[in-house]
């Protein structure tokens, strides 16, 4: 090809050079010639390029198609998807909200029922005790020093249970044990236990109030003195209850026993000699030991009568030992008037365990249904 053009070259400059020459058949027909080939070699050049331009667009094109028919389908996907993955994150969200409402409740729950269990521990142990046996420690018994006792029985109990039905004689103690435990909420002593009729509660300890026992114990009595005596039993009309009541201020030793059904106990002399201060007294009556009574003296606020010299009976006393004689006084009252406000006696002689199931239970029968079973 280069060498027709070259020919055509040279053909075309002696055309334009206009130069003379001589008339030749031959030469123009060659030139024809070579110009026919040249212009069929520029046609295959144009037609190669035109392919190849060709094959790029639709290289192009298909490339551009297929991108577009992805696009389409991840858009059609999404657009399938998007609900389904909307309905999930709700479904999802739902379940989260709910599972943190049933947490809250389950955590409230939890929280009533530690409380519930607290209070019942609490009521069966002193709160530092308890906490001890919480964190699994060994509780050390107690020497304490000083302690004043209150011991007292209702008098002709025994009568009484004979002449009243088991129910009668349950709720004629939770009715007046519920309001003996009310009002000694007021003051600095600690409930031991209840026995039958027997009522045990101590000042001083388990925690120690240097020699606030005697005093605390006193007003307590004479609150419970006065509580007794506006007592009526409501199934045998017109007969007042009537209690024994003594007091004893000793040494003694305190702490837990037992590990099935842990108790808080005392040991020592001075509970013997409290029982036997409540056994030699007089129903209504304060009978006070000689210890209790310098105690009270001290306090200078407290009226008491001399009552008699009475031998002790213990099962402390060594075998060579001579009985105890002490004297022994009543507690007729206080002078002026207590801090303490006064507690209104309120004849409900609903017991507790039955009040326990109707305010635990939903949609409980009242108490009164509940009693009318027995």
């Amino acid at each position: 090809m280069s060498t027709n053009y070259d020919s055509l070259l040279l053909t075309r400059k002696e055309i334009i050079g206009n130069r003379k020459r001589e008339p030749s058949t031959q030469r123009a027909d060659e030139y024809i010639q070579e110009l026919a080939l040249f212009i069929d070699s520029v046609r295959d050049v144009e037609y190669t390029l035109i392919g190849n331009i060709r094959e790029t667009i639709d290289d192009d094109v298909s490339a551009a198609d297929q991108r577009y028919s992805l696009t389409l389908v991840v858009l059609v996907l999404v657009l399938v998807i998007s609900p389904v993955i909307i309905l999930l994150v709700r479904k999802a969200t739902g379940l989260i909200h709910e599972y943190a409402k049933n947490l809250i409740k389950k955590s409230a729950e939890v929280k009533r029922e530690k409380k519930k269990s607290d209070n019942l521990v609490y009521q069966l142990l002193p709160k530092t005790v308890a906490t001890y046996l919480r964190q699994s420690k060994q509780v050390p018994a107690e020497y304490f020093e000083s302690v004043t006792i209150y011991l007292s029985d209702i008098v002709g109990f025994t009568r009484i249970s004979s002449e009243s039905s088991p129910l009668q004689v349950v709720m004629l103690l939770n009715s007046l044990y519920k309001q003996f435990d009310a009002s000694i909420e007021k003051f600095d002593v600690y409930k031991m236990e209840t026995i039958g009729d027997a009522y045990m509660v101590v000042s001083g300890l388990p925690n120690r109030n240097g020699g606030k026992h005697a005093t605390e114990i006193a007003d307590m009595s004479l609150r419970l003195l006065d509580m007794v005596s506006k007592f009526e039993l409501l199934h045998k009309k017109g007969e007042m209850l009537k209690v024994r009541i003594g007091l004893h201020t000793g040494t003694c030793v305190a702490g837990v026993v037992g590990t099935k059904m842990p108790r808080y106990c005392m040991f020592g002399k001075t509970i013997n000699t409290a029982h036997f201060m409540e056994s030699s007294g007089l129903p209504m009556k304060v009978h006070v030991s000689e210890t209790t009574y310098r105690m009270l003296s001290d306090a200078g606020c407290y009226d008491l009568q001399f009552h008699k010299r009475l031998t002790i009976v213990s099962k402390y006393r060594k075998e060579d030992e001579k009985e105890e004689e002490i004297n022994t006084y009543w507690l007729l009252g206080r002078r002026g008037t207590s801090d303490r406000e006064r507690i209104s006696v309120q004849q409900d002689q609903t017991p507790t365990f039955l009040e326990y199931v109707t305010e635990s239970e939903p949609g409980h029968h009242s108490t009164a249904m509940l009693t009318s079973k027995f």
